[in-house]
């Protein structure tokens, strides 16, 4: 994947296109603009029959410059960088934050695919798309341009985070997780989705590694006998289950809560189970001594605290603020 920073600073992961899948784009698009120069050149040379030797050889140059050069600048930039090569590959062309091409940009790749694509045979465009790290050719390099895939597989775009053994399912859900920052969590979801991807020896060091960082971040070591991979994974899963639990539970009335209100914890109509009102939710706290009720502070019969308010007993889980 190839990072392309937009306008307003957002990296956008994009796949680009390599030499094979652009070559056979290119190909079919010289068919095609071959095929209708043939027949426009056989049509004028019928036509213009009558004419000299000079308003013929205009006429053919005229046409090859309109067809051969003009026809796939004007398609590029109608279409947006989709020529019919390249839709038919699943291929487009992208500026260089990510946007649609222009006129200009169009303009800079069909003059430059003259000389490396016509004039060379492709030669000069093969070279420079295998030497450049993102398989730009000299035309993109002038335009700012960038052939990226447009089809992906589904498991490539969104790669799915294998679930925990059978036997872990359940065993954290009494583990603090409030103190594990994003990064942890978004380097343990990479490495449970490529893991067998890795060598085993560099991905049981990597899964120790991570294990030990959610170790010291939660205060709880795995239980006895539990892999570090599969710690991992039961840790992982117990995120993603009170994360959908927040966002996803019903509402008092039964409906789903709005997407601000699913942000909110600790207000009426928040998000039941983690704060507010909702059936399940934490429910107004003891009244304190001249003072309304404090919601958000249950009493369980944990050590009184100055106030007259009783501590919550420890559930292993601290809502966000």
């Amino acid at each position: 994947m190839s990072g392309l920073v937009t306008g307003d600073a957002v990296v956008l992961g994009v796949q680009p296109a390599r030499l094979p899948s652009r070559t056979l784009a290119v190909l079919i698009d010289l068919v095609a603009v071959w095929a209708v120069y043939l027949v426009v050149t056989l049509v004028l040379a019928v036509a213009t029959a009558s004419l000299d030797e000079a308003a013929g050889t205009a006429l053919s140059i005229a046409s090859f410059l309109l067809i051969l050069v003009g026809a796939p600048i004007a398609v590029e930039t109608l279409t947006h960088g989709r020529s019919l090569g390249k839709l038919a590959c699943g291929l487009r062309v992208v500026r260089d934050d990510g946007g649609p091409i222009r006129f200009r940009h169009a303009l800079v790749r069909g003059a430059m695919g003259v000389v490396e694509i016509l004039m060379t045979f492709g030669v000069v465009a093969c070279v420079a798309s295998l030497v450049s790290e993102r398989g730009r050719r000299l035309g993109d390099v002038f335009a700012g341009t960038l052939v990226v895939r447009e089809r992906i597989p589904a498991a490539a775009r969104t790669p799915v985070v294998p679930p925990p053994p059978p036997w872990l399912v359940g065993r954290f859900t009494g583990l603090d997780l409030s103190a594990v920052p994003e990064a942890l969590w978004l380097e343990a979801r990479q490495y449970l989705t490529r893991a067998r991807e890795l060598d085993q020896a560099v991905g049981r060091r990597l899964a120790e590694r991570l294990a030990d960082e959610l170790v010291a971040r939660t205060g709880a070591p795995p239980p006895p006998g539990v892999s570090a991979d599969a710690y991992l994974a039961g840790v992982v899963a117990e995120r993603q289950a009170r994360d959908a639990r927040r966002a996803f539970a019903p509402g008092p009335s039964g409906s789903f809560p709005p997407p601000e209100a699913r942000e909110v914890s600790g207000v009426p109509g928040g998000v039941p189970g983690v704060g507010g009102g909702g059936p399940g939710g934490v429910p107004p706290g003891p009244v304190v001594p001249g003072g309304p009720p404090v919601a958000g502070v249950q009493d369980t019969g944990g050590s009184p605290v100055p106030g007259g308010v009783s501590a919550p007993a420890a559930t292993g889980f601290a809502p966000p603020a």
